[in-house]
């Protein structure tokens, strides 16, 4: 006679022979392994480091988890074009991306930017299937990126990934309130500080790889005038510009420095998981 006993964590097989009951085997049911906030992988098993991927509960994480492709992003690489359909969403493990508004005379503004707190392609979580603006990885890094028509289904089934995204969708607006009103009303040197401050909450890095040219395609300005803005701030012991990056040597003069923009998105950027 057999007779079988089991619990959710093992099944024991035994035979009774004789009156003696006698074990044979016990088999486990292994569960997969759970992915646990803090300590995420995505689909190649590499470490997951993105804010809201990380404050996802296990279920929703799970569902996402096959189709997060891991990538390399270089600086200046273009990852949505103003337009264009949105082919891959991407939650940024490491390094920064600007949202850049651009004119039809080929002059641009930096309006947002977006590190390992948020992610890149926020249209679909409305509906929308293009971007208004252009996406540029600022800094270099690495991330995960999703097919957006899987992303779009998803989304239907990951309740709490809604609500992050929503979350970080209203901070974002306020940021791009907020640096509209820093590009009008305050001086080339103040939106120079407030913006490498923004930079380094996003990269933890005191240098940064950014030329004077380009600091001056993000702000809006020419680059004479941040080039004279950073020669002001190196002198001062802030900063330290070498060639193609600037280096932070005083976080705490720089804040002291900056205008009240940076305290107002710094505000925001708290609840974010943004130092």
């Amino acid at each position: 006679m057999k007779r079988l006993l089991a619990s959710n964590r093992s099944v024991t097989r035994s035979v009774c022979v004789e009156g003696n009951l006698i074990i044979r085997k016990t088999t486990k049911r292994n569960k997969p392994a759970a992915q646990h906030p803090g300590t995420r992988s995505d689909a190649a098993g590499k470490a997951v480091n993105n804010v809201i991927l990380l404050s996802l509960p296990n279920d929703e994480y799970n569902l996402l988890r096959p189709h997060l492709e891991p990538v390399d992003l270089p600086q200046h690489l273009i990852l949505h074009e103003p337009g264009e359909k949105i082919e891959f969403t991407y939650f940024l493990n490491e390094g920064m991306t600007s949202l850049v508004a651009l004119s039809g005379d080929g002059r641009s503004v930096e309006v947002g930017i977006v590190g390992k707190e948020g992610m890149v392609g926020m249209s679909l979580t409305v509906g929308l299937r293009r971007e208004m603006f252009r996406a540029i990885m600022q800094m270099s890094g690495r991330g995960v990126r999703m097919r957006s028509d899987v992303f779009r289904s998803l989304l239907l089934e990951t309740p709490v990934l809604r609500a992050e995204l929503n979350r970080f969708a209203l901070v974002q607006g306020m940021q791009v309130a907020q640096l509209a009103a820093c590009n009008r009303l305050h001086e080339t040197e103040q939106r120079l500080v407030r913006w490498l401050l923004m930079c380094q909450d996003r990269v933890d890095s005191k240098l940064l790889p950014l030329t004077h040219e380009f600091l001056a395609q993000m702000l809006g300005t020419g680059r004479p005038s941040v080039s004279l803005a950073a020669a002001v701030l190196e002198h001062a012991g802030l900063i330290e510009n070498l060639r193609g990056s600037v280096k932070i040597l005083n976080r705490k003069s720089l804040e002291a420095a900056a205008c009240e923009c940076y305290g107002v998105i710094q505000h925001f950027n708290g609840g974010l998981g943004l130092k």
